[in-house]
C-alpha cells in the first residue's frame, strides 16, 4: 500500500512539474518556437547516485509536442531517447540548498547536439514571471509589492546559504587548528 501511495504522489508531483514547465514554455514565445522544431522527440532525465534510503523515483521521459510544449511519457519510456539528461542526485538535499544559492548541479548530456543546445538554451533563459501571474489575482500594485518582498527575502536566504557553505568549506579545509579561521 505505502508503494502505491508513493507511485500516487510522484507521479502527481511530475504531472505538475509539467503543467508548470509548459507554463513557463507557453509565456516565452521563442522558447515554444524552439520547442517546435522538435516535435516528436524524447529526452530522458536519469538522476543518477539518487539515495536508496528515499523512494525511487518514475522514470522521466519527456517528448516535445507540435506546439512546442513538453509532454511526459509516463510508462513508455524510448529505447533510444533523442537526448539523455544525467543529473547528480547523490545528496538531494545538498542539490537544493546549492539551487537556491543559484547553482547548477552537475549535469551530463548525451544525444542530438541541436536539442541539446536548445534544451540547454531552456535553463538559462526561462524565468517564471511570478509578478505577472500574481497581477492577475491580485492587481498590479500588490502584485509588485509582494513580488518586492519575494526577491529581498530569496536575496537573503541565497546569502544564508552562501555563508553557511563558506564555514563549513573552512572547517573542512583546517579551520580547527587552534585559533580562529580569519574572514
Amino acid at each position: 500500500m505505502l508503494h502505491s501511495l508513493q507511485a500516487l504522489a510522484s507521479t502527481a508531483v511530475i504531472e505538475r512539474a509539467i503543467l508548470l514547465a509548459n507554463h513557463l514554455i507557453a509565456s516565452e514565445p521563442v522558447a515554444a518556437q524552439r520547442l517546435r522544431e522538435h516535435s516528436g522527440r524524447s529526452v530522458l532525465l536519469h538522476l543518477e547516485g539518487w539515495p536508496s534510503l528515499l523512494p525511487a523515483l518514475p522514470p522521466l521521459a519527456l517528448r516535445f509536442t507540435a506546439a512546442g510544449l513538453l509532454e511526459w511519457c509516463g510508462d513508455e519510456v524510448p529505447e533510444v531517447p533523442d537526448l539523455r539528461v544525467s543529473v547528480d542526485a547523490s545528496n538531494p538535499a545538498l542539490a537544493l540548498v546549492r539551487s537556491l544559492a543559484g547553482d547548477r548541479p552537475r549535469i551530463e548530456v548525451a544525444g542530438d547536439a541541436q536539442l541539446a543546445t536548445d534544451v540547454n538554451w531552456l535553463f538559462d533563459n526561462l524565468r517564471w514571471d511570478f509578478e505577472d501571474d500574481l497581477a492577475r489575482l491580485v492587481g498590479d500594485a500588490p502584485a509588485r509589492e509582494l513580488s518586492r518582498f519575494g526577491r529581498s527575502v530569496a536575496g537573503a536566504m541565497r546569502e544564508a546559504v552562501r555563508a553557511i557553505g563558506s564555514v563549513a568549506s573552512r572547517l573542512r579545509g583546517g579551520g580547527e587548528g587552534g585559533g580562529p579561521t580569519p574572514r
